[in-house]
């Protein structure tokens, strides 16, 4: 039987529902696990005790009143510390910003607990939510439960870490470079980036701005694609300001993965994968061949994913340095008026982060012509399996970042290359469902991404779920699985 830190949110519902589970003995639970357990692993950042254990008394008092129940009714769950929830502190990890605590939850927040969930705490991130790792000055460094002397990826690290470790039962993430997708392939949990726009982002912020960041998305994080599903299917739809006039309706994947036309994108010029995460993938693209699919590898949409990877990086780029403070965003404009700004590379990301809005309206164009090739794409294959990042979750690195590199089979590569993958569906709004693929051949596990067409979230997560049932499932690190 899976102990009950491993079990699915879903799992942990139906007994909290059929009484075979209190919400505060799940609460205590993770609770004591946490004492026993986080210490090294510096997943959860901040917790309110008292206030969870009162949340949990409520719903074990309304079940025994027999009073409707949500879906996710006394699940104890964990978010990302950049999510507002009301008396804790939203930082990003920038010590400027310690003691700013808010006093408002953010719309997911507010859509999880109308649910029954139970936040009790947040977890770590990278400074300014921007680092394939998640330190910081506040609140230290997250080790992977795999491998402490590793990085669990950034920047929803410390939610992917605590779902690994079996310190929470549910997170939420956010992504606007991979930070969902790049620590769920780093910890072995799912994850799932929502297309675009799908699910609102307000008070997912520093302070009360409301408006949606380019590119940007949030979407959840868990041990299972059931629990991607239920948590998407609370945090999606259209925020008050949209409701009179908008609803959503997502297809769904129905029928067996016999006769899908599957396209597998293993490696690419600008972002090579190893060995070690190209073996997994490939396992599970055998595994979709001997059920049915059609597995291509040489379909491609009709783009030059290098011409990709610049328009989604200037985009990044412009996007980030709308959060830079406005004496730090002085000096960038300097950088980006030096006479080598066409060769240097701090030069030339200046300009991408200073760049006229007549420069974001082309760029903007070229992303939208990407979509459109995306869209043809997506006549010809139901989905595409590509890497969520060239290597396996690599020892920390907290040097300058211009000194930084990525090393895939001996070989070293930019530090930045890493959001080839993540960048090519992003910059064109397209939804990415990672799942376990296994353990590499370092020990490590390894995550892929589904893609999909615009809106096809459930369809993507429904891929995901018959290769679960498939074995592609989590599995704990091997010094936690008791």
């Amino acid at each position: 039987m899976t102990a009950l830190h491993f079990q699915s949110a879903a799992a942990l519902a139906r007994s909290i529902r059929d009484g075979s589970l209190t919400a505060r003995a799940a609460l205590e639970h993770f609770l004591d696990r946490i004492d026993r357990l986080n210490g090294p692993i510096n997943a959860v950042i901040h917790q309110d005790r008292e206030g969870a254990r009162a949340s949990a008394d409520a719903a074990d008092a309304a079940r025994a009143a027999g009073a409707a129940l949500g879906p996710l009714h006394g699940v104890p769950m964990t978010v990302k510390e950049s999510y507002q929830v009301r008396g804790t502190p939203t930082t990003f990890g920038i010590p400027l910003f310690r003691d700013n605590v808010t006093d408002r939850d953010a719309v997911a927040v507010q859509r999880l607990t109308a649910a029954g969930a139970n936040i009790f705490g947040k977890t770590n991130v990278p400074i300014r939510l921007a680092d394939f790792q998640s330190y910081n000055d506040i609140y230290g460094v997250t080790g992977n439960p795999w491998d402490l002397g590793r990085t669990p990826g950034g920047s929803s690290g410390g939610s992917a870490a605590a779902l690994a470790a079996g310190l929470t039962g549910l997170e939420i993430g956010s992504d606007i470079g991979g930070s969902i997708r790049n620590p769920a392939h780093f910890c072995g949990v799912f994850g799932h980036k929502p297309t675009f726009g799908l699910c609102p982002t307000r008070w997912h912020s520093l302070d009360d701005s409301v408006a949606a960041s380019d590119i940007s998305v949030i979407g959840p994080l868990a041990r299972s694609a059931e629990d991607l599903e239920t948590a998407l299917q609370l945090m999606a739809g259209p925020d008050e300001i949209d409701l009179p006039g908008l609803a959503i309706d997502l297809p769904r994947l129905t029928g067996p993965v016999s006769g899908l036309r599957i396209g597998l994108w293993m490696s690419d010029p600008s972002c090579p994968t190893s060995r070690a995460v190209g073996d997994r993938i490939q396992a599970v693209a055998d595994a979709l061949g001997r059920a049915g699919a059609r597995v291509d590898e040489r379909a491609r949409p009709a783009l030059d994913p290098a011409r990709s990877h610049e328009i989604y990086s200037a985009l990044l780029q412009a996007a980030m340095a709308a959060r830079l403070p406005d004496e730090v965003f002085s000096k960038r404009l300097e950088v980006a008026a030096r006479p080598d700004s066409e060769t240097d590379v701090n030069a030339i990301i200046a300009r991408a982060e200073t760049m006229r809005h007549r420069t974001w309206g082309q760029l903007h164009e070229a992303r939208t012509r990407l979509r459109w090739a995306w869209k043809a794409y997506f006549q010809e294959v139901d989905f595409l399996i590509t890497p969520v990042m060239p290597v396996t979750a690599f020892p920390h690195q907290h040097g300058p970042e211009g000194s930084r590199t990525v090393e895939i089979d001996g070989q070293a590569h930019p530090y930045y290359c890493q959001t080839f993958w993540a960048g090519l569906t992003s910059v064109a709004h397209l939804p990415s469902t990672v799942i376990p693929a296994g353990v590499a051949v370092d020990g490590l596990p390894v995550g892929l991404q589904i893609v999909g067409p615009a809106y096809s979230d459930l369809r993507t997560i429904g891929l995901a779920s018959r290769l679960e049932s498939m074995g592609f499932a989590f599995t704990p690190p091997p010094a936690l699985a008791g």
